[in-house]
């Protein structure tokens, strides 16, 4: 490789925000990204880290200290989680990405709740709320707690955005940021027996293309980042979207290649759009006719739901050992 060369990643960085999708410490370290996220699914991996060996050994002692009961089990998962977080938050310049239980997804006031609780104990780490995102699933019970939030000064990132109505009602919700998943949306088509001819006929990529397209027609400040890459190309089709979240594997990948990356991606001219808001109905009524987000948006929290279930039943086993 002539190292000259600017790699993909390098000349990616200049045209999009590079966050990474994942709570590996060193990957982190070595990947420099400005963002990072947190999950259930990321911090049952970040258990087997030696990095985090300090954080676990401590809640799980101050959980024993307490009687080490099952009712614990839910404090202990959160303490790591906002743990993990602000260990991340000491390595990159910009926002940590933290979820809210995935199993509260159709219910506003709980949603709500844990994210206060979650500003509050980021806030005990020293860390603000200018350095965090809430991590809310995009149903409209989640896109009514953003509204709430975000009227609190609390930021959010819409997550698990498959459909248009429901990306539109995010940015009315005046939600910081969302996250149309490219891969799985992908995913869906390709098992439905329609793979795209080409890169530019990706669905997932498309989705992405006409949202970005749409908020800056409408002059939203909410952020776009597209998550759930399968592929460099698909990220490469994205260039210049405000933000793409990678994996370290696909981060890698790019930081190898050189080869002119250019932009896809610049926002036009803000036009007047008199469209209706969106409602709960249309809302519904917007998901319940694409087949594709519905079952992508169910199965995406059940998944999340089922990661959080497997992080409580690791803490559970660990404090009964």
């Amino acid at each position: 490789m002539n190292s000259a060369a600017p790699s993909k990643l390098q000349q990616l960085r200049e045209l999009s925000v590079v966050v990474a999708d994942t709570g590996d410490y060193d990957a982190i370290k070595r990947l420099k990204p400005v963002d990072c996220t947190t999950n259930p699914t990321l911090v049952k991996k970040a258990l087997d880290l030696p990095v985090y060996a300090d954080l676990i050994e401590e809640q799980l002692a101050w959980a024993r200290a307490q009687g080490g009961g099952a009712s614990l089990v839910d404090e202990v998962v959160d303490r790591l989680t906002v743990g993990v977080g602000a260990k991340l938050a000491g390595l990159i310049p910009g926002r940590v990405s933290t979820e809210v239980d995935a199993d509260q997804a159709y219910d506003t006031a709980a949603t709500v709740a844990k994210a206060r609780k979650f500003v509050q104990m980021y806030a005990d780490h020293g860390i603000g709320r200018d350095r965090i995102l809430i991590k809310v699933a995009s149903t409209w019970e989640g896109v009514e707690a953003a509204r709430e939030l975000q009227a609190e000064g609390i930021d959010c990132n819409l997550t698990l955005i498959f459909n248009p109505t429901q990306a539109i009602a995010c940015a009315e919700a005046g939600a910081f940021l969302i996250s149309p998943f490219v891969g799985r949306i992908l995913d869906w088509y390709v098992a439905n027996g329609q793979t795209p001819a080409s890169i530019d006929e990706d669905p997932g990529v498309v989705f992405v293309r006409g949202v970005y397209a749409e908020f800056k027609r409408r002059g939203s400040p909410t952020v776009v980042m597209g998550a759930s890459f399968r592929s460099t190309a698909q990220i490469e089709a994205l260039a210049g979207c405000d933000r793409l979240t990678i994996s370290p594997d696909l981060l890698e990948k790019l930081e190898q290649e050189t080869g002119d990356l250019p932009r896809k991606l610049s926002p036009g001219a803000a036009e007047a759009v008199t469209a209706a808001p969106v409602t709960a109905e249309s809302f519904a009524a917007a998901i319940e006719a694409d087949p594709m987000a519905k079952e992508k948006l169910a199965s995406g929290i059940d998944a999340f739901a089922k990661d959080l279930q497997a992080l409580r039943a690791t803490i559970r086993g660990k404090l009964s050992a």
